[in-house]
């Protein structure tokens, strides 16, 4: 099971990323663009994702993935459940809410000196 921890140690190392911890939900930010966000249980986790493809997610899998809350439908959000992905799809989530709120230099910048693994 993927935990808070393990978001952690691949968010704080992306470029322009920061963690905020806001009305008790630990948060991952680009600026003020929120692009993670856990539940206050830290069973959740919301990340940033085109609208037009949330429901086609949550249909796919509808035992990982979830709809946001009805006040967050307005935002490219969407919800997965952390004891239904492994380490893989967790860096894949994460570095695609990342890609969305960076502006595409930073991303390539990332791609090239990384290859797109955290490292």
């Amino acid at each position: 099971m993927v935990t808070i921890d393990d978001v952690r140690a691949l968010a704080s190392t992306l470029p322009r990323s920061y963690e905020a911890f806001v009305r008790g939900r630990v948060k991952f930010r680009v600026g003020r663009i929120v692009y993670l966000a856990f539940s206050k249980d830290g069973r959740e986790l919301g990340f940033a994702f085109p609208k037009e493809w949330r429901q086609a997610l949550v249909d796919s899998e509808p035992e990982k993935f979830a709809l946001p809350s009805v006040s967050d439908m307005r935002y490219h959000w969407a919800v997965v459940r952390l004891e239904a992905i492994d380490e893989v799809e967790m860096r894949e989530l994460v570095l695609d809410a990342w890609a969305m709120v960076v502006p595409t230099k930073v991303v390539e910048s990332y791609v090239a000196r990384t290859g797109g693994s955290e490292r």
